[in-house]
């Protein structure tokens, strides 16, 4: 005698999952209600974008082999246990990163990785108080020395252009590096901040840099700790106080497209450095703020950057990073333009050496960009 079988059918199936999704929502909030720290708002809507596809497909396919995988139960399993933990079984970060204030690598996503990059690399920053911010020293001789030696570029200098077309700034303006302090080696990488040499003479270079290739640049060497000091503010209002300075670069001139935010990553010259053709550089990041509604045009952007820098100097990016969430900035005003970018130039241990191979590195590949552009715009007209 043959066992009949009971299928629950499309309609009785479509109710099973709008009972577990709302049966989801209502453990949720009472979850959320006992421990607000269990429930991490990016991770919940992150999920919930996946069940309408996956889940209904999975559970479908557990009455219906012809949309199985063979994997349905684990998934659903995972997926269930992520939402309620947030806590993604394929991702060790997760396990920590509400235990530990300040995990910025848990808010980060390696979008294009470069060589070795991993959640064990990726950039992060560390700002002591704005007190120390504002201390003003002198550049060490022998890497003032270098800085004096003139441009990296073989190519003939030429006269400055008329149009400004690159706007080159510095959320973070007191980043430095320990080398160019005369502090080489010190193990404290918070030593490597100051309000008068620091980032911002890496950003005069990448302007001179652009220029030497025909590409007009403007240079914003704002002091930032001493803007926020004067409004009163912390450090975390530094993306406030660049904005400005960005938007009324964009009202002042017309002609500015692309706008290069300029930082000094904290991780060490291991991680920082590479040596490409016999050359020691300063390794290159790209920092995209998922959160902003120019995201993927200033993926694209950052994208083509990257894939030049390594074609022409193999290993001196590494990569693209997008950070989103709570407590991190999402944004870093690339909604201002679908060409700004945050860099990071280097870490604590880069010198002036290895520094300006980089930022002409960095203005090689800005600069062909820029040409290309124009003359698909030129073909165009």
């Amino acid at each position: 005698m043959k066992q009949k079988t009971e299928r629950i059918g499309v309609p009785r199936m479509i109710l099973l999952f709008i009972s577990v999704v709302l049966a989801c929502f209502i453990l949720a909030g009472t979850v959320a209600t006992v421990n607000k720290e269990i429930i991490y708002s990016g991770s919940v809507g992150s999920t919930i974008e996946n069940l309408p596809t996956q889940w209904l497909q999975q559970l479908v396919g557990m009455e219906n082999h012809y949309w199985s995988d063979g994997n349905q139960s684990s998934e659903i399993l995972s997926m269930g246990f992520e939402f309620f933990t947030n806590i993604r079984i394929d991702d060790i970060r997760t396990l920590i990163g509400n235990e530990l204030p300040g995990y910025a690598f848990f808010d980060s996503e390696i979008v294009v990785p470069g060589d070795g990059t991993d959640f064990s690399s990726l950039p992060y920053e560390s700002a002591p108080p704005l007190d120390v911010l504002l201390q003003e020293r002198e550049m060490a001789d022998e890497q003032l020395e270098e800085l004096n030696r003139g441009s990296n570029s073989n190519d003939p200098p030429v006269s400055s252009p008329s149009d400004k077309n690159v706007f080159v700034y510095h959320s973070h303006s007191w980043e430095s590096y320990l080398p160019l302090l005369g502090l080489p080696d010190d193990a404290d990488e918070n030593k490597a901040v100051d309000a008068k040499t620091n980032i911002t003479l890496i950003g005069d270079l990448l302007g001179k840099e652009l220029e030497q290739r025909g590409v007009g640049a403007l240079v914003d060497k704002s002091n930032i700790g001493q803007l926020l000091k004067e409004k009163e503010w912390t450090t975390g209002k530094s993306y406030d106080v660049s904005r400005s300075i960005v938007e009324a670069a964009q009202s002042g001139n017309k002609n500015l497209q692309y706008f290069i935010d300029i930082h000094r990553d904290s991780q060490r010259k291991k991680l920082t450095t590479a040596t490409v053709n016999g050359k020691s550089y300063a390794r290159l990041a790209f920092v995209l703020g998922k959160e902003n509604g120019n995201y993927e045009k200033n993926l694209a952007f950052a994208t083509e950057l990257h894939e030049a820098l390594n074609k022409k100097y193999p290993g001196l990016s590494r990569g693209i990073i997008a950070k989103y969430g709570e407590g991190v900035n999402g944004v870093y005003n690339q909604d201002l333009s679908p060409n700004l970018l945050v860099v990071e130039v280097g870490g604590v241990d880069n010198d002036m050496k290895e520094l300006k191979n980089s930022i002409a590195a960095l203005a090689d590949v800005i600069s062909e960009y820029y040409w290309k552009a124009e003359k698909v715009d030129g073909e165009s007209e």
